[in-house]
């Protein structure tokens, strides 16, 4: 076996990625501190063809370079806007008719495993603060809580790597 040199890759143009068909998913970063979060959810974000990233709050914004590092150019890439408040986001994004979800650890939560996207709906997943999660006044609006099964010591995973497992897992279910 033999790793493909990155021109055997064949992957798109920043101008074919804008005119693709995107997943119906916008990610929403509800106050997230690190810019290495950040632009890492930015180049998931890229690979996984999502519609939008809203980053609410204090989450910081292009260009700074401290996303650029790992976000690797994505931020040219996947569409983006800012938000005051991640209350006045989900305000927008459920006028446009996406259904509100947090990613957190919730009573009455659906474990990831069980839920099934639907093909005709559009879909905005919350991702919270590293040390906080989601805040409580958005978890007050939310539609729908989705919870990544854990069987360690630890109480929760790194933003990024849940950003990168409920991304592949909606991904699976509605283009695979």
């Amino acid at each position: 076996m033999e790793k493909l040199k990155l021109d055997e890759l064949n992957r798109v143009s920043i101008e074919e990625f804008k005119e693709q068909e995107k997943l119906p998913l916008v990610v929403v970063l509800d106050n997230v501190r690190s810019m290495h979060n950040i632009g890492s959810i930015f180049r998931t974000g890229d690979g996984f063809a999502i519609t939008q990233l809203c980053l609410c709050g204090i989450t910081a914004q292009p260009p700074h370079r401290e996303i650029e590092k790992t976000a690797l150019g994505a931020t040219q890439s996947v569409d983006w806007k800012h938000y005051e408040s991640t209350l006045e986001a989900v305000k927008a994004l459920r006028e446009e008719g996406y259904l509100i979800i947090a990613v957190e650890q919730a009573s009455g939560s659906t474990m990831l495993n069980t839920f099934k996207p639907q093909q005709d709906q559009k879909y905005a997943l919350i991702f919270g603060n590293e040390v906080n999660g989601v805040s409580d006044e958005v978890m007050e609006v939310i539609d729908e809580c989705i919870e990544i099964p854990q069987f360690g010591t630890k109480h929760s995973f790194n933003i990024v790597i849940s950003a990168g497992i409920v991304l592949w897992d909606f991904f699976a279910k509605l283009r695979l």
